[in-house]
């Protein structure tokens, strides 16, 4: 689609809009969230503090966050120890968590169908951008780090 922003977050906006617009045109596929209240407002916290705490380390690593462009630093320190990916699965996670707070089926499968296209459309490539840019030293992280969890 030329001229749209290709960016993680605007696809997450994408996954959010199906939770309200779901619950507008399908009523009938929502389930009773407030039950789940609570676990959603964790988990929404926890993403943000995941997503805080990995965009802190581009900055000190003074490396592009934005995708599609050449890294100039392999950050593995940090949240990055854990997942190669730790923003995208902390959008997946927002997702979910709108998801239970308003009941909604429809979105758990936009979370799913998020977490798939992060996953063909940025995480794949920019590992492969990974492998280019930083040749060993990468295959060792990758080796050594889930894309996920």
């Amino acid at each position: 689609m030329k001229g749209f922003p290709d960016l993680p977050p605007i696809w997450w906006m994408g996954s959010i809009a199906v939770i309200y617009l779901g619950k507008w045109v399908l009523p009938g596929l929502h389930f009773d969230g407030a039950i789940l209240t609570g676990l959603s407002w964790l988990t929404l916290i926890g993403a943000l503090i995941v997503i805080a705490w990995s965009a802190i380390w581009f900055f000190r690593k003074k490396t592009p966050i934005e995708p599609h462009h050449t890294p100039k630093t392999l950050i593995v320190e940090g949240p990055y120890r854990l997942s190669r990916n730790p923003i995208y699965l902390a959008l997946v996670i927002l997702t979910v968590s709108s998801a239970l707070g308003h009941g909604s089926i429809l979105g758990l499968i936009a979370a799913a169908a998020l977490w798939k296209l992060l996953d063909q459309r940025f995480a794949a490539p920019e590992e492969a951008l990974l492998r280019e840019t930083f040749a060993d030293e990468a295959e060792a992280y990758l080796a050594k780090t889930k894309r996920w969890i």
